[in-house]
């Protein structure tokens, strides 16, 4: 944990349309998070976008300070300018050691989402740190922190009422959007069939809704969305093109500009003039300022929750203290396994070594002696070896073990 560095930036302290400016394609990705390893000379990093956050973890022994997260940033997202830059390192949060991993801890358990007490966090961090990871972009250190966060969080879901009667950001969309009494064979467009869009489908189908078009920039995934909910499926430049008219539209892509401009909405009008529904859950947002300026719109979006996750903080106030306390627990265990793993790194040759000294012995020192044992002398003395070589492997690492836990 001595290297665990973590750049935050979150809802707390920046606006939820400027955190959307920090969002990187899925398609650069890989690429952008292998130059920034490879530049700074960080070891392991994964990273992690959601519709309130966009953090950057990392295990490096490099003091990571906010003049070391500007240069990281600059790096990473060369289209800021300087102004927006020191915006945002204003609003970063840098956790180091101990605090960052309390705080991936407290991330995945949803203590520190705009709701809390939703799951989506931590299936959304097992993502982000698996597409890492199958990229090589993380090691052995990593995979013990992360499997330490994903048995915390199971741990808070299951022994709280944390999530009882879960809120999430997509269920309090949904609410809003049920408040607008729209028919169930309203005409609804889901654009992006990413997890949100099909959770919020799940809402959807559940309350009978049965209209469905879906637009994804890979076919193939608007396809399986679109059969689950038994509707149409189109890539995302039939959009410029679509003429059934619409009453509602769910968008949720990773896209860095927007989906929805006022030249697509005039056009998935179809000459209609009424007022339609958007719940855009993207960051940055799908839709375009201008649309809601030139056109009647009843527009859902995730700031505009932040009022009903307020009250949803106080209502879970108690259940946070217990799940304080479990991510206490297993804070310190976990160190007890950090201590043990480094045991057995720094241990990791005795083996080769012990088997070194054996070869030498059979094969050099005593090979004469060795050669002039009849066979059944020659078992029992290879018995008598390979016992002795068990012990001397084993014991040293016990023993070292147990001084290091043991020690203040």
């Amino acid at each position: 944990m001595k290297y665990l560095k973590v750049i935050a930036f979150t809802h707390k302290q920046i606006e939820l349309k400027e955190i959307g400016r920090l969002v990187v394609c899925q398609e650069n990705l890989t690429e952008k998070l292998q130059q920034v390893k490879t530049q700074f000379g960080i070891p392991e990093i994964f990273y992690l976008a959601t519709c309130n956050r966009v953090e950057f973890v990392m295990t490096t022994p490099q003091v990571v300070d906010k003049d070391f997260a500007k240069r990281f940033i600059e790096a990473f997202n060369t289209e800021l300018c300087e102004h927006s830059l020191s915006t945002f390192m204003e609003g970063a949060s840098i956790y180091e050691d101990q605090e960052a991993m309390i705080h991936l801890l407290r991330t995945s358990c949803s203590l520190e989402s705009l709701i809390v007490g939703e799951k989506e966090i931590l299936a959304q961090l097992r993502k982000a740190y698996e597409h890492c990871r199958e990229a090589g972009l993380t090691g052995d250190g990593m995979r013990m922190i992360m499997n330490c966060v994903v048995k915390t969080a199971k741990e808070v879901y299951t022994h709280t009422n944390i999530s009882k009667n879960p809120i999430s950001v997509v269920s309090l969309a949904y609410r809003k959007l049920k408040d607008l009494n729209l028919c169930s064979n309203a005409r609804v467009l889901i654009i992006g069939a990413g997890e949100t869009n099909r959770n919020i489908s799940k809402y959807l189908q559940k309350h009978k809704f049965s209209n469905f078009a879906v637009f994804n920039r890979t076919v193939s995934k608007a396809q399986q969305l679109a059969d689950d909910l038994n509707g149409e499926a189109f890539d995302l430049e039939a959009l410029k093109t679509y003429n059934k008219g619409f009453d509602a539209i769910i968008t949720c892509t990773s896209a860095v500009e927007p989906i929805i401009t006022t030249e697509i909405y005039k056009s998935l009008l179809n000459g209609e003039t009424g007022r339609k529904t958007i719940v855009d859950l993207a960051i940055p947002n799908d839709t375009a300022p201008e649309v809601l300026e030139q056109f009647p719109v009843n527009f859902i979006e995730v700031h505009s929750l932040n009022e009903v996750a307020k009250r949803n903080l106080q209502e879970r106030y108690h259940e946070l203290v217990h799940a304080e306390g479990i991510i206490e627990q297993n804070i310190s265990e976990f160190l007890t396994q950090l201590k043990q793993r480094r045991i057995e790194v720094a241990m990791r040759q005795v083996p080769e070594k012990i088997k070194e000294i054996r070869n030498t012995a059979i094969n050099s020192v005593f090979a004469d002696e060795v050669q002039g044992l009849d066979k059944e002398s020659r078992e029992i003395l290879e018995k008598v070896i390979n016992y002795m070589e068990k012990k001397y492997i084993s014991v040293p690492m016990i023993m070292a073990k147990d001084i290091l836990i043991n020690e203040n």
